[in-house]
């Protein structure tokens, strides 16, 4: 048996995350991995859904600086890692996340323009360089993504933001993920069924290079 790993999913609303986690935990089903816990950042544990919920609200005229949130992000971050993904992990449990430090790279660092070198520091000092083993992430155009989640629902306060500071994430999203060699990139501007089909290829090669 594989030992358990930690993959992460990202990419920008609209990307199709959720989508892929399933499709991976059921392709992981497939192939014997039958112990997969399936998380999102931030949430997943009461607390942690708690901060989500005061990340993505609304307030009338006192709305989260970029420094709060990034400091929101990475307590809600830590509660999960320490609390259900690294226990999980150490009884033999794979763990799916619908984002993770990558995330806060680039809508924090890319997007808001909160120093990378600052965020690195949060990662050093908290998460003790705790990485994933593997990162897929979803490339999308912000105007296709933002398009698809207004479809979904009404935005919250990070959805509302401008176009440009989508394009901004974006670019620091593919900055980074170029330089990974854990990172496996996704076109995910086809339909559904094409980017399902195309996880689901690299997935198995992943897999095939894992030492039992």
């Amino acid at each position: 048996m594989i030992k358990s790993k930690f993959i992460v999913i990202e990419g920008l609303e609209g990307a199709g995350k959720t989508n892929a986690c399933i499709c991976i935990k059921n392709l992981l089903k497939k192939n014997s991995i039958k112990n997969v816990l399936l998380v999102r950042q931030p949430g997943s544990t009461p607390i942690a859904e708690d901060i989500r919920r005061l990340i993505k609200k609304k307030f009338n005229d006192d709305n989260l600086i970029k420094e709060t949130e990034l400091l929101l992000m990475y307590a809600a971050r830590i509660q999960l890692v320490e609390k259900k993904i690294k226990p999980a992990l150490k009884n033999g449990i794979w763990v799916i996340s619908d984002r993770h430090d990558l995330s806060s790279l680039a809508y924090q660092g890319g997007g808001l323009g909160i120093p990378k070198k600052i965020i690195y520091q949060l990662q050093s000092l908290f998460l003790n360089n705790f990485i994933p083993d593997l990162t897929v992430y979803l490339d999308v155009s912000p105007e296709i993504g933002l398009a698809r989640a207004l479809k979904r629902n009404p935005l919250d306060l990070i959805e509302s933001r401008s176009l440009f500071f989508f394009k901004k994430t974006r670019r620091c999203y593919l900055e980074k993920s170029k330089l990974d060699k854990k990172t496996i990139i996704i076109n995910a501007n086809l339909n559904i069924k094409k980017v399902t089909q195309n996880i689901t290829k690299k997935m198995l090669n992943w897999l095939n290079k894992q030492v039992i």
